[in-house]
C-alpha cells in the first residue's frame, strides 16, 4: 500500500515543483522584464501543474490511496503553485516605480489575489472534513464548488496577463503599460473576489451532453480542431478565452438563479451559498 500512496504523492511533488520553478525563474529577472517568452514559458509549466494537480487527485482515489498527508500536501502545492505564482508573474510583467500609487496599487492587488487564493483552499479544506459521513453534501460538492476554484484563478490571471502581452495585441488595439497595469490589477482583485465569494461555479468533472454518440464524437472533433489550431497560432487568445468563458458561464447561471428566486427549481445547484456570519 505505501507504494500506491507514494505515486500521487510524487505527482503533487512535481506540480509544487512546477510552481516553485516559475517563481524562482521569475523572480531571477529584473522587474518589468517579464516579457511575453518569459510570461508564455511560464503559463506553460503553470498549465502543467494543473494537470499534474488534477492526476494526483484522480490516481489517489482509483486506487483507494487517499490519505490526510496527501490532502493536506494538494493544498499548500495549490497555495504555491496557483496562488503565489500567478501574483509573481503579474508584479515582474510591469514595469512600475517603486513608491508610486500604481505600483503600491499593483502589489495591493498581487496580493489580494494570494490572500485569497489560500482562504479558498482552507474553506475548501474544512467543507470536504465536514461532509464526510454525509452523502448528500459529497455529491453537491461534486456538482459544483462554491467559489472559483484556485486553478481555474490561475488560468485567467495568467491568461490576462498573457493576452495583454501578446504580440497579436497591436493589431487588436494599443494599450499603454499604465493602463495595462490599472487593468491587471482589477482582474487581479476581481479574481481573488471570485475565489472567496459564495457564487456557485460548475465541476466540469460531470458534464453530460444528452446527444446521439455520433453527433457528439463528431462535434467533439470539430471542436479539437479549432482548440488546438488557436493553441498552436493564437494560444494567448485561446487560453484567455476557455478560462474567461468558465467564469462567465458561471455567473449568468447564478444570475438566472437569482432572478428566479428561491421558490423557483431553476438551477437549484446554482444558488448561491448564505453568508457564514448572517447568522451571528
Amino acid at each position: 500500500m505505501k507504494r500506491v500512496y507514494l505515486v500521487p504523492n510524487m505527482i503533487t511533488a512535481f506540480s509544487l515543483a512546477c510552481g516553485l520553478f516559475v517563481i524562482f525563474k521569475v523572480n531571477m529577472i529584473e522587474p518589468g522584464s517579464g516579457d511575453y517568452e518569459v510570461i508564455l514559458t511560464s503559463t506553460l509549466l503553470l498549465l502543467v501543474a494543473a494537470i499534474a494537480d488534477f492526476m494526483d487527485g484522480a490516481i489517489a482515489r482509483a486506487f483507494h490511496a487517499e490519505s490526510e498527508f496527501g490532502f493536506m500536501f494538494d493544498s499548500l502545492a495549490d497555495a504555491v503553485s496557483f496562488g503565489v505564482a500567478p501574483s509573481v508573474l503579474f508584479l515582474k510583467s510591469l514595469s512600475l516605480e517603486q513608491g508610486t500609487l500604481l505600483s503600491f496599487g499593483a502589489a495591493t492587488g498581487a496580493m489580494v489575489y494570494s490572500l485569497c487564493g489560500v482562504l479558498r483552499l482552507v474553506r475548501f479544506n474544512v467543507i470536504t472534513k465536514e461532509s464526510k459521513g454525509k452523502p448528500e453534501e459529497v455529491a453537491a460538492q461534486k456538482k459544483n464548488f462554491t467559489g472559483l476554484p484556485i486553478p481555474a484563478a490561475a488560468a485567467a490571471a495568467v491568461s490576462a496577463n498573457l493576452f495583454f502581452l501578446s504580440p497579436i495585441l497591436p493589431d487588436l488595439f494599443r494599450i499603454n503599460s499604465v493602463t495595462r497595469a490599472i487593468v491587471l490589477t482589477c482582474v487581479m482583485l476581481l479574481i481573488g473576489y471570485f475565489m472567496v465569494s459564495r457564487w456557485k461555479f460548475p465541476s466540469l468533472k460531470l458534464l453530460h451532453f444528452r446527444v446521439p454518440s455520433f453527433h457528439l464524437a463528431f462535434l467533439t472533433v470539430i471542436v479539437a480542431i479549432f482548440v488546438l489550431y488557436g493553441i498552436l497560432h493564437y494560444f494567448s487568445i485561446v487560453l484567455a478565452v476557455l478560462s474567461w468563458t468558465y467564469i462567465v458561464v458561471a455567473m449568468l447561471l447564478s444570475l438566472i438563479r437569482l432572478i428566479a428566486g428561491k421558490k423557483s427549481k431553476t438551477l437549484e445547484d446554482f444558488e448561491p451559498e448564505p453568508d457564514e456570519f448572517e447568522d451571528m
